[in-house]
């Protein structure tokens, strides 16, 4: 760069010097154009050295991948970061969800256990002066909470085996087994809903949200990965475009060569051929290194990470972009995205979430009033001791044998029932923190539904400016392609000129410069109308922003005169 910055130098110096001195001065004149030549031709061959390769990019190992627009999206379903972690959401929703259900699962619980005790000689009827008791339990229950009407039942069954040394004892050893059974019902409150149901529900609701935001996230990066396949083939058509205007310019300084030789154009003239093709070569560079970043940003979408091969292999799109027709019926498209788009349905199922917490809230500020009811059986059995007498005459007569097997019989013949019914309620007096949530959670509601209505106008105005720029984007294909034509034309007629000594070499570069600008200005109408279709596709689906990334909507530089376009080669020169 320093060599072009020595070289503009010298060109200032010669305009000025030929200005200044006679023309006849031939021979300080051709000085100046030989150091300008020189100075030319080593900032060439500085360009060369320094520029890489377009077939080798500095993050490519060098191996070509050709890559079709299908085989782009496929890619990314598979292997994008973005895509893999939208869809372990609704997984993790699965568990959430999971265990609230297991809330309503059946829980056993079951008790062991061995205790000895002496008791102390308090009266005449413990039975001796140091009587043992020793216990063996072993308990078994069930209970769980009902999912339907919010109530709880419990089954307990009880055992136990007491050996004493009361001497007062009917049983020695003695078994015990009890069986109860328990139910509460509520009758207002937590009878249509709970807190454990709430979350339940607001959570499956949250389930699929995550859905819809996965989808969400899947229709952008989609989106993402197509405009930035057509980016790259525009970017590389960039380069065949910056290619084909630097071969012309060459070809012009060749030409002036050939002219100053035979002593048909001055040698000042060659200058200026020279410097136009020395700034066409470093918009070549610009344009090799946009086409690098473009592949950088489509492997973002399409690889797993640095190490998968592909990140290593440079990217060749052979899908060539074609003039789609524009949508025509933009109402049946609005209506479409009304009812499918993500985030309308996500805003509808978070109204169906707040629907629920206000029947909650409504069902906590009623009075709890709760049926509690209880049934239960009791057996006894073992060594039976005879005895004649009372209190401490009392003796033992005789024995009778028994066991477990009594006490089983004595429960199974209900011979020894219990049961309870009754009813219990509770209400704070004056206002409570349920009156409170609901009134907080109908505002919310309210505000909901009015962000519901201003996402359906933002999201039809949306889709229809979608339409509009697909629709003016056309048009601004078809205006370019016919400036390109013109362009195209006015180069040739300047070239034709240019060769009988009708114009000057000024008017030929300024041709190419329109040309070029004009070719550039078209592709970048072809890209901007293949990414708006695309835009339009996803307007209807998802909003925008769902995909993460490098930005692939920028416009991008190809030249020093601030016209800016990447796309397909129109055919300049040919």
């Amino acid at each position: 760069m320093k060599r072009f910055i020595s070289f503009a130098i010298a060109v200032a110096f010669a305009t000025t010097a030929f200005a200044q001195q006679p023309v006849k001065d031939a021979q300080r004149r051709d000085a100046v154009v030989q150091q300008a030549m020189k100075t030319y031709q080593q900032g060439l061959d500085d360009i060369k050295d320094s520029v890489p390769s377009p077939a080798q990019p500095g993050t490519s190992s060098g191996a070509l991948r050709e890559l079709r627009l299908e085989d782009a999206v496929a890619l990314a379903l598979e292997k994008n970061l973005d895509i893999q972690v939208a869809k372990l959401e609704p997984q993790s929703s699965d568990f959430l969800i999971a265990g609230f259900r297991n809330l309503y699962r059946p829980n056993l619980s079951s008790t062991l256990g061995l205790r000895d005790q002496y008791l102390l000689p308090t009266t005449t009827l413990t039975g001796g002066t140091k009587v043992n008791n020793g216990t063996a339990t072993y308990n078994f229950g069930l209970s769980q909470l009902v999912n339907k009407w919010g109530g709880s039942y419990t089954l307990n069954w009880s055992n136990s085996r007491l050996n004493t040394s009361n001497t007062f004892s009917t049983f020695n050893p003695s078994f015990q087994t009890n069986v109860t059974g328990a139910y509460i019902q509520p009758l207002l409150r937590g009878f249509k809903i709970d807190n454990t149901r709430q979350q339940l529900l607001i959570n499956t609701i949250n389930r699929d949200i995550s859905e819809e935001t996965a989808r969400a996230t899947v229709a952008q990066t989609l989106a993402n990965v197509r405009n930035a396949y057509w980016d790259l083939v525009f970017a590389q058509s960039a380069v065949d475009v910056a290619q084909r205007a630097t071969e012309l310019a060459d070809k012009l300084v060749e030409d002036n060569q050939a002219r100053v030789e035979v002593g048909t154009l001055a040698p000042l003239d060659i200058v200026q051929a020279q410097a136009e093709a020395a700034t066409r070569r470093q918009n070549l560079a610009v344009a090799e290194a946009t086409a690098q970043t473009a592949e950088l940003a489509l492997k973002r979408f399409i690889v797993s990470g640095t190490d998968d091969p592909l990140w290593r292999q440079t990217l060749r799109p052979v899908d060539l972009p074609a003039l789609a027709p524009p949508p025509t019926d933009v109402e049946s498209a609005v209506r479409g995205a009304l009812i499918n788009r993500t985030d309308i349905l996500n805003a509808k199922k978070n109204l169906d979430s707040n629907d629920i917490s206000m029947k909650y809230f409504k069902n906590q500020s009623l009075p709890a009033l709760d049926l509690n009811a209880s049934y239960g059986l009791q057996g006894l059995g073992g060594t039976a001791f005879i005895r004649s007498g009372s209190g401490v005459e009392s003796r033992v007569i005789d024995t009778r044998p028994g066991g477990y097997l009594d006490a089983l019989s004595a429960l199974t013949g209900r011979a020894y029932p219990t049961w309870n019914l009754n009813v219990t309620m509770s209400y704070p007096i004056g206002s409570n923190q349920a009156y409170a949530q609901l009134a907080r959670t109908n505002i919310q509601r309210q505000q909901a539904q009015t962000r519901l209505r201003s996402l359906e106008i933002q999201i039809a105005a949306e889709v229809t400016n979608a339409a509009l720029t697909v629709q003016s984007n056309l048009k601004r294909v078809e205006a370019a392609t016919a400036a390109r034509g013109l362009a195209q034309k006015r180069l040739e007629a300047e070239q034709s000129k240019f060769e009988v000594g009708m114009t000057t070499n000024f008017f030929v570069v300024q041709a190419q410069r329109d040309l070029r600008d004009a070719a550039n200005t078209e592709l970048r109408a072809l890209a901007d109308y293949r990414k708006s279709l695309v835009n339009f596709e996803r307007a209807q689906v998802a909003p925008a922003g769902g995909g993460a990334g490098l930005n692939t909507g920028g416009t991008v530089t190809t030249g020093g005169t601030g016209t800016t376009g990447v796309g397909l080669t129109p055919g300049i020169g040919q």
